[in-house]
């Protein structure tokens, strides 16, 4: 698998994103709106992201968490997801993410389900 990419779920701030993209343009990160319809269910997003190995971002810290745990439930890849509340400091989350993207493989995020900031 390599290199953790990310999945930026809709509802990921903006800033969050371009602030890792600017400060480390190596690390893949896409958006839900370049994968297709923006207004896809948390299901079709955790299911994009696991056949191409994608860990999601997001602040749907309830709905998405849900579906994480639901697909390992019943025994279905899930490649990884990182929960950011909406109300924590975005300097602090792009520093995680950018640790995160440097630090460790996409392997380690197999099942894993984080909270940031750390």
């Amino acid at each position: 698998m390599g290199r953790v990419r990310y999945l930026a779920d809709h509802d990921l701030n903006e800033q969050i994103v371009s602030g890792v993209l600017r400060r480390e343009p190596t690390i893949e990160f896409l958006h839900v709106r370049d994968i297709g319809p923006p207004d896809r269910s948390d299901a079709d997003v955790l299911e994009w992201a696991a056949q191409r190995a994608f860990v999601v971002v997001s602040h749907d810290v309830n709905t998405m968490a849900a579906g994480a745990y639901e697909r390992m439930g019943r025994g279905e890849k899930m490649t990884g997801l990182i929960l950011v509340p909406q109300l924590e400091p975005i300097g602090a989350i792009i520093e995680d993410l950018i640790l995160i993207g440097s630090a460790t493989e996409a392997e380690e995020w197999l099942g894993a389900v984080a909270f940031l900031p750390f």
